[in-house]
């Protein structure tokens, strides 16, 4: 049985995500999300300005009046959430985890999906690969990644983003849609990141609490590496500590930046405090005109 309050936030989300798909995301995602290609779907008499070289010569010959083939974009393809459920993520410095942005992130994009008929899939990782769920349709689907994502108790507690992309390389096969859901808390894991980027269509979504970019004046505080255990005792009062906290905060965001830049590969920068559908929307509308722009 689901625990009472589980179930309440699954709601939650459906509700929520659901009403906004509908709303506001589900043109925006079809834009930013070709399908792979397109298919036959009828034949209709030829008008002023068609192109030659669809025209059905078959039907033509048959009826004596030019036909032209009608195509439809082969919107079915798969969607796949390499989701990060470190011990970091339970850290919460506002209101939500970024575990629970995680949780919602996910359930928003894959009622995104499978309104356009795609299958999306899950696989939970820490330092191992915790869950994996095959990609299927539906909404009672898309209910249990939800589930899986806020219900989950990890057995590791560290973060190895590399043993997650090598074994995403080896589930699949066919190109899909990836969206890298993380912190990006950990070891360098360009090379199987730049490997996965060129087979696949890589999308990372880094989510950050406030507190991780900059911190208060609060005074001495202690600090616990949720991963390692480790404890510091640091002096929020401090100003050129503060100072020197943000500085290292931007500088790792910004070579993050530039990696996920030069390997071509999106990034949608999330923070826990802020509303993260004005975020997606502005990324699928820029992936829409970079597409355009490329024919």
């Amino acid at each position: 049985m689901i625990p009472e309050e589980l179930a309440r936030k699954i709601r939650a989300i459906q509700i929520r995500t659901s009403k906004t798909v509908n709303s506001v995301l589900a043109g925006e995602y079809k834009s930013a999300f070709k399908g792979r290609g397109m298919e036959f779907d009828e034949v209709r008499e030829y008008q002023p300005g068609d192109d030659i070289r669809t025209i059905d010569w078959n039907v033509t010959a048959r009826t004596g009046l030019p036909y032209v083939k009608q195509y439809v974009e082969e919107r079915e393809q798969t969607v796949f959430f390499l989701v990060d459920l470190s011990a970091s993520g339970a850290f919460a410095g506002v209101e939500r985890t970024k575990n629970e942005l995680a949780a919602e992130l996910t359930g928003l994009l894959a009622f995104s999906a499978i309104k356009t008929n795609d299958k999306v899939g899950l696989i939970v990782f820490t330092d191992i690969i915790e869950t994996f769920i095959p990609p299927k349709k539906g909404i009672s689907h898309v209910l249990r990644l939800i589930r899986e994502i806020l219900y989950f108790k990890p057995s590791h507690q560290k973060t190895d983003i590399s043993t997650a992309l090598d074994f995403l390389g080896r589930v699949l096969r066919k190109r899909a849609v990836v969206f890298l859901v993380s912190d990006f808390i950990a070891a360098d894991f360009s090379k199987p990141l730049r490997v996965l980027a060129k087979r696949h269509d890589m999308i990372t979504v880094s989510i950050t609490d406030p507190r991780e970019r900059e911190l208060p004046d609060v005074g001495l505080v202690p600090l616990e590496d949720a991963e390692s255990g480790e404890t510091i005792l640091l002096d929020c009062g401090n100003r050129q500590v503060r100072q020197r906290y943000k500085q290292l905060a931007y500088q790792r965001h910004q070579e993050l930046d530039s990696m996920f830049s030069a390997m071509n590969v999106d990034h949608i920068p999330l923070q826990t405090d802020q509303d993260y559908v004005v975020d997606l929307i502005r990324f699928f509308r820029v992936r829409e005109k970079r597409r355009r722009r490329r024919g």
